[in-house]
């Protein structure tokens, strides 16, 4: 491994010393945390090797901020986060520009007033959420089958619960299911 390969903090494994962090970086050097101590050790002259999966991007014929930008983009998109001006348009048009307005039962306090497009952004911001944790508890290694179905019934009644805001949205499909998640 060359020693330009390496970078502060990154997990290394080397055949003598085993699992290890890199600490410093010299011009020919680097010192490595290993279980046993500290250790001074020339990458190019060892069979030091990344502990980490690795990957190298070659013949990258766009610009890497727009390679990256589109990564990002697709990992949004996969993961049904939306953009917080994305989701009014989901939002029925009967309610643009409305207001939810909460009346406190003490008359001396007074109302709260949030903008519909607001409070809409965050239940479809929690309605992503529910997924997210549906997609994790569905792939977790750990958990039994069992407790996932277990988890899974606490998501669905989320969603059920949820129904009662199914009027905000303008299609039927966005909305929220209580038999199936969305």
């Amino acid at each position: 491994m060359k020693i330009e390969s390496l970078h502060i903090g990154m997990k290394v494994r080397h055949p003598q010393y085993g699992l290890g962090t890199v600490k410093t970086i010299g011009e020919h050097s680097a010192d490595i945390h290993f279980d046993d101590g500290l250790k001074t050790i020339a990458p190019d002259q060892s069979d030091l090797q990344p502990a980490d999966a690795q990957v190298a991007v070659t013949g990258l014929t766009i610009p890497l901020g727009q390679f990256v930008a589109q990564t990002a983009a697709a990992i949004v998109d996969e993961l049904g986060i939306e953009k917080p001006d994305e989701s009014t348009d989901l939002l029925g048009a009967r309610w643009h520009t409305g207001k939810l307005v909460l009346h406190p039962a003490d008359p001396s306090l007074t109302p709260k007033e949030v903008p519909l497009e607001v409070f809409f952004h965050k239940i479809v911001m929690l309605r992503n959420n529910l997924r997210v944790l549906e997609q994790k508890i569905n792939g977790h290694e750990k958990l039994t089958d069992a407790d996932k179905v277990e988890m899974q019934q606490y998501i669905t009644r989320s969603y059920g619960s949820l129904t009662t805001f199914n009027l905000l949205f303008k299609n039927k499909p966005d909305q929220f299911g209580g038999a199936t998640a969305n």
